[in-house]
């Protein structure tokens, strides 16, 4: 049986276009996160980044991996429908924390989050992988837009950096940052109530818009992995990087740093 949320469209959709939307799943801790991120930006990580981009106006904050010190965050992680859904979607019996993260976008902020996958810039392999991204106020031309299909792609997008533009890795391996609006890709985005979320693959290609309107887009991202996530060496540092993570090629991700939150029973 399914979670209420969803139906098994939703699980059809997320399946075969690696992206989909699910209202209202964070729909009764719209405040919790608010508070959650202000706290966040009131005492910044270590990977906080204003996004200084020359030539870019406003300010596009992001940080990663608070849930530990930000007790908003480790509530709703553990309190939400959020991983009984995705386990649904990824059809998984078992799912485990990866990461938070919280991308805000203030009035006026030119900058757009550019093209990419999350997969590449993370240690992780396998198809049981989702990410949640959940506006929390009101969005129309700041919403996230995934590219169905993305996620089937035989190479993998070259990870690289949002400020400077630079590559992570060697590029050989990978397949060039793609532009969807000049190639005609199936670009999906809605316009999106707070607490609404889409879920996608780590392997479905994303971006958005900056936010040239006057008010602010504040959003939280959960990224969870399922049954078949292992631990993979990338050819250099990744982020987030887990600096003593010690785990090996193949080895399931460590549940006293990636613990599991959910079980099928």
């Amino acid at each position: 049986m399914t979670h209420r949320l969803i139906t098994q469209d939703h699980i059809d959709t997320f399946q075969n276009d690696g992206v989909v939307l699910i209202k209202g799943l964070f729909g009764d801790c719209v405040e919790t996160l608010r508070a959650g991120v202000e706290r966040n930006i009131a005492e910044p990580g270590p990977y906080a980044s204003n996004n200084d981009k020359p030539g870019e106006s406003g300010r596009f904050f992001d940080d990663y991996c608070n849930w530990q010190r930000i007790p908003e965050f480790e509530q709703v992680i553990k309190t939400s429908a959020a991983a009984e859904v995705a386990a649904d979607l990824m059809q998984s019996d078992q799912v485990q924390l990866f990461h938070d993260h919280v991308l805000v976008k203030e009035p006026g902020t030119s900058m757009a989050t550019p093209w990419h996958q999350d997969g590449p810039y993370y240690f992780v392999e396998g198809q049981q992988t989702i990410s949640f991204w959940s506006p929390l106020d009101p969005v129309t031309s700041a919403s996230l837009r995934c590219v169905a299909g993305s996620h089937r792609w035989e190479k993998p997008v070259l990870p690289t950096r949002w400020v400077k533009g630079d590559a992570f890795f060697d590029p050989d391996p990978y397949m060039p940052v793609p532009d969807p609006n000049a190639e005609g890709m199936d670009i999906r985005e809605w316009e999106m109530d707070p607490g609404d979320a889409v879920a996608f693959n780590y392997g479905t290609l994303h971006g958005a818009r900056g936010n040239p309107d006057g008010a602010r887009r504040r959003a939280f991202s959960l990224r969870l992995v399922g049954d078949d996530a292992r631990y993979t060496q990338r050819p250099g540092p990744t982020s987030p990087p887990f600096p003593g993570h010690d785990m090996k090629q193949g080895q399931r991700l460590r549940e006293d740093w990636f613990p599991a939150i959910w079980r099928r029973s």
